[in-house]
């Protein structure tokens, strides 16, 4: 069974830092995009950010640029966001997703695999 197991939310002040882990368990998603979702109450589901399988793309929603760095290290099969100076709207439920496939994409219908989430919850 494929799993993406998000760790590292957690409650931090606001201007604080983060790191979100994500491990897929169950098979490898090396060669596939990996991205991060976000959805606080009451909103739909948001871009974050996204890296191809070797880091030579990296996008990033509007909202976290300049503040949040997606990075992966396949040989750990692993997945990270580091969040740095956060704000009270960062406060979500922060998702992992495998895309389909190696192509570049932001749009969430094109993630196939999805971690159970992990909150994160920026306090002022």
């Amino acid at each position: 069974q494929v799993q993406l197991v998000e760790s590292g939310g957690g409650l931090v002040q606001t201007g604080g830092s983060l790191r979100l882990s994500c491990a897929p368990s169950g098979r490898s998603f090396s060669r596939n995009v990996m991205g991060w979702f976000r959805q606080a109450p009451g909103k739909e589901r948001e871009f974050v950010a996204a890296t191809t399988w070797d880091g030579s793309i990296t996008g990033y929603g509007n909202s976290v640029k300049g503040r949040f760095t997606i990075s992966r290290d396949n040989a750990k099969n692993t997945v990270y966001l580091q969040m740095n100076n956060l704000k009270s709207e960062d406060t979500a439920v922060y998702y992992c997703a495998a895309a389909r496939s190696a192509t570049y994409t932001y749009t969430s219908n094109q993630y196939a695999y999805w971690g159970q989430g992990t909150q994160v919850t920026v306090s002022s």
